[in-house]
Order: structure tokens, then C-alpha cells, then sequence
């Protein structure tokens, strides 16, 4: 299987640019990276056991970066 190498990878910058100008793209950017991130939030309560110290630890981190982005966004 072919990586997308240099080339394409400016491309697609290039691309994302025209399409969407330069004052979206950080809102598209943090849009993907919440998406991402409560992707892989999901999937690891899927495969936690059932261990409420456990939960109790992750729920703390999502409430923590929560509170993180909302600091970012004053």
C-alpha cells in the first residue's frame, strides 16, 4: 500500500485551502480533533473493564481537558 508522500500531502493543504479559505480551517481542525478525541474516548470505555476506579480516573481526564479548552477558547 502507497503512503501519501510530501507531494500529496501539500496537495491536499493546497486543496483544503481553496476549498474552505484560511479563516475555516482552524475551526474545521478543532472540529476533527474533538471528533478524534471522543472517538477514542468511547472506544476506550467500550474496552474498560468494569473497575469504577478506573472510570472514575478517565472521567476526571475528560472533565480536566473539558476545562482546558474552555480556558483556550477566553
Amino acid at each position: 500500500m502507497q503512503t501519501i508522500g510530501a507531494p500529496g500531502l501539500i496537495l491536499l493543504v493546497i486543496l483544503a485551502l481553496l476549498l474552505f479559505g484560511p479563516n475555516k480551517l482552524p475551526e474545521l481542525g478543532r472540529a476533527v480533533g474533538r471528533t478524534f478525541r471522543e472517538f477514542k474516548n468511547g472506544a476506550r470505555d467500550m474496552m474498560a473493564d468494569d473497575d469504577p476506579a478506573a472510570r472514575r480516573s478517565e472521567r476526571s481526564d475528560v472533565i480536566e481537558s473539558k476545562s482546558d479548552e474552555r480556558r483556550n477558547l477566553e
